[in-house]
């Protein structure tokens, strides 16, 4: 379980995407607006979005992804990450750049 939150705060865009869940919910991924992935939507990153950082985060159970209409929301186990996420959230003044 802590291993699995780690790993999907291990990367940039997912961090980014579950620390916007905290306030917004749902999310539109169609476009990443307010999500800042950082992704050349016509490159290596969209599919590594679609393939690997979405599906991880489901799979987790971090987040339900709506493929249909491309929205996730907060999923079944979101709780378990929510503290972590607000202690990095309520810290981010602390942490070095690139984490947001």
């Amino acid at each position: 379980m802590v291993d699995d939150a780690f790993d999907a705060l291990a990367d940039g865009h997912r961090r980014r995407l579950l620390l916007s869940l905290l306030t917004h919910n749902p999310q539109d991924v169609s476009t990443g607006d307010g999500l800042h992935w950082e992704i050349d939507e016509a490159g290596d990153e969209l599919t590594r979005k679609y393939h690997v950082h979405l599906p991880k985060l489901a799979d987790y159970g971090y987040i339900e992804w709506h493929r249909e209409d491309e929205t996730v929301v907060k999923g079944p186990r979101f709780g378990e990450i929510q503290p972590l996420l607000e202690l990095l959230d309520d810290n981010r003044d602390e942490l070095p750049d690139g984490w947001f």
